[in-house]
């Protein structure tokens, strides 16, 4: 298991949280356009509402922490290691610029976003804002 797999697990993000959509005839109403006969339809991603989650996290805990705009933040309301080497560790599974690597606040800055724009495109709920 990845280190950012270990976030995705977390919050929740990509276990079977969805029904299993029903199956249609070829042809049929509903049926997906060159689906193999008797295979299933692909099944919806189900959204997880990240913030709710590390809000509900924050307001637990009993140090103040920004996850909005610190990956050690993030990383701590997750029970994840945020060690300067646990950080390097996950820009280099992300794919962190080697120039950025060098610079703990700007590696640190690119791998919040990153985080971020990661959970976001694998099913969770992330705002536009927090993206940006």
């Amino acid at each position: 298991m990845g280190f950012f797999s270990k976030i995705l697990a977390k919050l929740g993000i990509g276990k079977a949280a969805a029904a299993p959509a029903p199956t249609a005839a070829p042809g049929s109403p509903g049926a997906a356009p060159g689906a193999a006969p008797g295979a299933p339809a692909p099944k919806p991603v189900a959204l997880v509402d990240v913030v709710a989650q590390l809000e509900q996290r924050a307001a637990a805990n009993p140090q103040k922490l920004n996850w909005r705009t610190s990956i050690v933040d993030l990383l701590k309301l997750l029970d994840i290691d945020s060690s300067l080497e646990a950080r390097k560790e996950l820009a280099t599974e992300l794919g962190c610029p080697a120039d950025l690597m060098s610079d703990s606040a700007k590696m640190n800055m690119w791998l919040h976003k990153t985080v971020l724009a990661q959970i976001a495109a694998n099913g969770g709920n992330v705002p536009k804002e927090l993206l940006d």
